[in-house]
């Protein structure tokens, strides 16, 4: 995937996780998408480490292990700043 995929993927996975878990977090477009794509990056570790699979694509898979990551990253942020 090019840097252009990663960018339109991470949009997708952070506004779905921000839907998934409303509340009150910092950031607009941008922490979106860095949200999205750290998001993709940890899901895709995590699936390839537990056999899922990886994020190589815009898959249901990709999609569903980055959008897992990132609702872990907003976890840990809400965990943190509590």
């Amino acid at each position: 995937m090019g840097i252009f995929a990663y960018i339109f993927l991470g949009l997708i996975v952070g506004a779905l996780a921000k839907w998934i878990m409303p509340g009150k977090d910092p950031g607009g477009i941008f922490v979106t998408i860095v949200l999205g794509i750290a998001g993709a990056m940890i899901g895709g570790f995590l699936g390839n480490q537990l056999g899922i699979g990886d994020v190589t694509g815009f898959n249901l898979v990709s999609i569903g292990l980055a959008t897992g990551g990132a609702i872990i990253l907003l976890v840990i942020y809400r965990v943190v700043t509590k």
